[in-house]
């Protein structure tokens, strides 16, 4: 009976002390996001240019193979620019469609053309976000439940 009650208190007091620092740090997740978007809008200093050009290549470019006849070679998806990404993600969100949202993001947080600053903005908001989501599904929410098992399902499934 002796061990029970400082060990209750103790407990209690981790408890606190986690409660108190977790409510310091938490972050409204529109507001990461909209900072986020600001950050992605900013144009990015370009990387300096070679002292010399590179030469033009003499060869013509080489042709697709292997196509059948009448066939054109498959066309590739345009590439959206991140700041274009994360303005979707936030409309996403504000929508209330959550696993749409969680997609963008992930889809957004794994693009190599991002500076280390942009990706650590881009990761910030997915963690504000699944925060909240993970909050909304341990009350129930249905919506959230299912972006909770896309996102983890997307963290073990690396495209």
């Amino acid at each position: 009976m002796k061990g029970i009650l400082p060990g209750s208190v103790v407990s209690g007091l981790i408890v606190i002390a986690l409660v108190a620092g977790c409510h310091h740090k938490t972050t409204d997740a529109k507001t990461e996001l909209e900072k986020t978007a600001e950050l992605l809008a900013k144009p990015t200093p370009e990387p300096a240019a070679p002292a010399q050009p590179e030469p033009a290549p003499s060869e013509p470019a080489p042709v697709v193979a292997n196509l059948p006849p009448g066939q054109a070679p498959e066309q590739t998806t345009p590439i959206v620019p991140p700041a274009q990404q994360m303005q979707q993600a936030l409309a996403a969100y504000k929508a209330g469609e959550l696993e749409d949202a969680v997609t963008r993001l992930q889809k957004l947080r794994r693009l190599p053309t991002l500076t280390a600053e942009q990706r650590m903005a881009v990761q910030d908001s997915v963690a504000a976000v699944m925060m909240q989501i993970y909050d909304m599904a341990g009350k129930g929410d249905a919506r959230a439940i299912e972006a909770v098992r896309q996102y983890e399902e997307m963290q073990t499934s690396r495209h």
